[in-house]
């Protein structure tokens, strides 16, 4: 079986998936609702395996989407992936939200509300590594790239909008076949979300004097 976790949006997904012969077949899936991630996750895994009277140790690899999207949802959705990959000894495949949801739309381009008037950014037309291809723009300086994949009414009026539902856990299983049949996998230890901009504490959190890493108390 496969797991797939999405919980980097306003409503994540849970799937599992049986695998055979390079193929995935959908056994179910469960959506999330928003803010109820860190109590809801892992109940709704067991959950779902019990109605597939499966087991946890039946999961033979984990799909995780690692944003951009809600930090504390990107952290939660990782963390979860990991520690269910170290203590079954199994592999994750990790996947960007954006590139999912470009080839959800059969587009090169897609993007997703950042909020502050600002989106997450992607476009997967050349070749590079895919965290090059994924930035952090203003929504008023969106790229003339054709046809742009979106989810969100924040951004339906960008030039080229292809409106498509949000992706979920399944679409991620579904985009990384590929991967698992090739064996090609993350490394556990160095996973870390793709967050594309940096979170609150880090933009206004106060700066550490060079050489002042631990202030003394009362500073």
């Amino acid at each position: 079986m496969l797991l797939g976790i999405d919980s980097c949006g306003g409503v994540g997904s849970v799937a599992l998936a049986a695998w055979e012969g390079g193929e995935a077949r959908l056994l179910q899936m469960r959506e999330l609702a928003g803010k109820t991630f860190a109590s809801d996750l892992i109940p709704v895994v067991r959950e779902l395996l019990a109605e597939q009277g499966a087991v946890v140790g039946d999961v033979q690899a984990i799909v995780v989407v690692r944003g951009p999207g809600s930090f504390t949802g990107e952290r939660i959705g990782l963390s979860t992936a990991k520690g269910l990959a170290e203590a079954l000894d199994v592999p994750v495949v990790a996947l960007s939200r954006l590139a999912l949801l470009a080839r959800k739309g059969g587009t090169a381009a897609a993007a997703l509300d950042a909020g502050r008037r600002e989106m997450y950014w992607g476009d997967f037309s050349g070749p590079g590594r895919q965290e090059e291809a994924e930035r952090l723009l203003a929504v008023s300086d969106a790229p003339a790239a054709g046809q742009v994949a979106v989810c969100e009414d924040a951004l339906a009026e960008l030039p080229g909008a292809v409106r498509v539902t949000a992706p979920t856990a399944w679409d991620a299983i579904e985009a990384s076949l590929a991967r698992l049949q090739a064996d090609d996998y993350e490394d556990v230890a160095s996973l870390d979300a793709n967050y594309v901009r940096r979170s609150d504490a880090e933009l206004f959190g106060k700066p550490v004097r060079a050489g002042l890493e631990h202030p003394p108390a009362g500073a």
